[in-house]
């Protein structure tokens, strides 16, 4: 018996893997034999030898007759290598994937050879010559080793790395079957709550597609808690719809310990609302139980609670997006643009200024509460005062102007001094005559502090410009926008956390906001769960529960300074996995989002991208995408990904399934 003969013979019998999944590599290779031995070329899945192997790269030798048994070597394709002999090494193979074509050692001769062919116009060739032209070789990425774990037999391991390269003769190279292409794929994801997310494509063509289309491809839900989730591609090419299929199924994964609880920001309202691309239904329709939707603008045909803003309590926000509503409506005269780029400070920031600054900042809140209450925006006293607008000097709705100021202005108009301010009335009431009097006396001492200072600075000015407007309408221009307003809106917060500890699916409805709008509410509740996992991190009753968010359009809500390391959004991506906070956040453009962010991010579903920069932006942060960003440049097609995650330590081409509006049950194997 050969040498070659004992060696498949041990493979053969070698029980050590029995109950391995790498069994199937047992059966395969025996297949291959008998083949062989048949010379049954056509059903073979031998697709040629190693030309140069390296820790890395690989570069293999095939023949026409071989790549066409096999349906074709697309680029992209995975194959396989397995040395002739084992040895003392159990089961185990080297992965590869095709980048490309390459030269043999006698390229340059092949060429001559057609270009005299073609020179004389022969019709056929002889076999010697065609059976010469059918040599090529075709370059490969070594992408890893599958083998059994030394720990355990029973279970298969899969390294970045390979143990041991010798010399290329050693090795043979097979196009993988279905049974070895799906413990590729799904070899090593996480067992716990499987979820068969589409199936493998190797390549954009669909003609003459073979094995790789039959082959389901599975996530596990454990991969995607507490982790960051990207989504990457041009719009209308699926990562909505991939953001569905993950939504649904941690909803499904987890129905019976509701130990997730998901918050989406639905900029497009597609969560939320039934809609013909969804066969007329929605996440929330179908898992009404288990979701509650919250919107600015209540549909006839979605059950929901109002999400409104209370300006009065944000004033740093609130003002900007109005200042976004009113360049939207056209608004545009002096006064208004100075109101509209006046900055107010957090009220949760006043106490850590100094006395002087804080009067000041105090008195910008009250100019602008009293322009929401001359505009109609109905207002809470008693959470207004609740708010800590109090000062040695300034507080709540008083101002507390120096005396001679007060005594001047009333004087003017020859009226009795009044007391201080204590409600937002009286406050209108004051500030209409100290604006009256600062007109008709510009240059009274006054307006001028002890170190010569204004007593009212630009934002000041503008603000009390805009209450009291020489020419103009004022404060009736915000009245339209009274409908995103509620005195007592706040308290939504703590509802939905309280829905998120429940393991609710709560769906933000935000398809008639403006991108000022939705930015503040993703930088409001952003703050609040990370607040509240936080907390109950410290108070150690984090447990085995997780909150999960999902952001839409993230290089509108992201900032990409990767200098800006200490908002909300980069401590989810430092942080987040401590406190069981996942994200899953989709744009266009990975050069858009912060660089931690996006180094911190586990899982990555790429569609197409338009841009060099844009794939080397991704590639520049994971290098498992290093090799096919033309690929991604290349493919068009909807729902046609690149998958990498948690369980898939390198990429898997993926073409998702279509989001259904309808309840399964999610595989598990726990």
């Amino acid at each position: 018996m050969s040498q070659k003969s004992v060696s498949l013979t041990s493979l053969v019998n070698d029980v050590a893997t029995q109950d391995n999944p790498l069994s199937v590599l047992r059966s395969f290779l025996q297949t291959q034999k008998r083949l062989e031995e048949a010379r049954e070329i056509d059903k073979m899945r031998f697709v040629g030898y190693v030309l140069e192997i390296g820790y890395d790269k690989a570069k293999i030798i095939t023949s026409d007759p071989y790549k066409l048994a096999v349906g074709g070597i697309p680029r992209g394709s995975f194959l396989i290598m397995v040395p002739n002999d084992f040895g003392n090494l159990p089961l185990h193979f080297t992965l590869l994937r095709v980048t490309d074509v390459s030269e043999t050692p006698l390229s340059h001769h092949v060429q001559q050879t057609y270009f005299e062919l073609h020179k004389k116009s022969m019709p056929e060739l002889d076999i010697w010559t065609q059976n010469e032209l059918q040599w090529g070789a075709l370059d490969c990425d070594v992408l890893g080793m599958f083998y059994p774990d030394p720990d355990d037999s029973s279970r298969l391991s899969f390294s970045g790395d390979v143990n041991n390269v010798v010399s290329a003769h050693k090795y043979k190279v097979f196009a993988p079957d279905e049974a070895l292409l799906e413990l590729i794929v799904n070899g090593t994801v996480a067992s716990e709550h499987r979820f068969e997310l589409g199936t493998l494509r190797t390549m954009e063509c669909r003609l003459g597609e073979g094995t790789s289309s039959k082959i389901p491809v599975y996530i596990s839900i454990k991969d995607f808690k507490g982790r960051r989730t990207a989504m990457f591609g041009k719009t209308r090419l699926g990562k909505s719809n991939v953001v569905k299929l993950l939504a649904k199924a941690m909803i499904e994964s987890t129905r019976n310990d509701n130990s997730v609880g998901q918050l989406i920001f639905d900029i497009n309202g597609e969560y939320a609302n039934d809609n013909d691309k969804d066969g007329n239904k929605s996440i929330r329709s179908v898992y009404e139980d288990r979701t509650q939707v919250y919107a600015l603008v209540k549909r006839p045909k979605t059950p929901s609670k109002p999400l409104k803003i209370n300006f009065y309590e944000q004033p740093d926000s609130t003002i900007e997006i109005l200042a976004s509503f009113l360049e939207e409506d056209g608004k545009t005269s002096n006064y208004i643009r100075s109101f509209a780029g006046t900055e107010l400070p957090p009220i949760e920031t006043l106490n850590e200024l100094p006395v002087n600054k804080k009067v000041r900042a105090i008195r910008k809140i009250q100019y602008y509460w009293a322009i929401l209450y001359q505009a109609g925006f109905p207002y809470n006293e008693k959470r207004l005062k609740g708010l800590g607008l109090v000062s040695p000097i300034a507080k709540h709705f008083n101002p507390h102007f120096s005396s001679d100021l007060r005594e001047a202005a009333y004087r003017s108009l020859k009226l009795d001094i009044p007391e201080h301010p204590k409600n937002l009335q009286q406050l209108v009431d004051e500030l209409r005559v100290i604006v009256d009097f600062k007109r008709k006396n510009p240059d009274h001492k006054c307006f001028r502090k002890k170190d010569d200072e204004p007593y009212f600075d630009p934002h000041e000015e503008a603000l009390l410009n805009f209450l009291f407007p020489t020419s103009g309408s004022g404060p009736s221009l915000l009245r339209p926008y009274i409908a995103y307003h509620d005195e007592n809106a706040g308290d939504f917060v703590n509802e939905i956390l309280n829905l998120l500890d429940q393991g609710k699916t709560v769906i933000l409805d935000l398809g008639n906001a403006t991108d000022k709008i939705r930015q503040y509410f993703s930088d409001m509740l952003s703050r609040a769960v990370f607040a509240h996992q936080e907390k109950k991190f410290v108070s150690n009753e984090l447990k085995d529960h997780y909150i999960q968010l999902y952001f839409e359009e993230a290089h509108n809500l992201f900032p990409p300074n990767e200098k800006d390391l200490t908002g909300v959004y980069a401590r989810f991506a430092k942080e987040g996995a401590k406190f069981n906070i996942g994200m899953v956040y989709s744009t266009q453009s990975p050069s858009t989002i912060n660089k931690e962010l996006l180094v911190q991010t586990e899982n990555f579903f790429v569609g197409h991208l338009s841009s060099i920069d844009e794939a080397k932006a991704l590639s520049r942060v994971q290098v498992s995408f290093v090799g096919i960003e033309n690929d991604i440049l290349r493919s068009r097609t909807p729902g046609y990904m690149r998958m990498l995650t948690m369980s898939h330590r390198f990429v898997i081409p993926v073409q998702t399934k279509r989001f259904e509006a309808v309840s399964n049950t999610v595989i598990t194997n726990d």
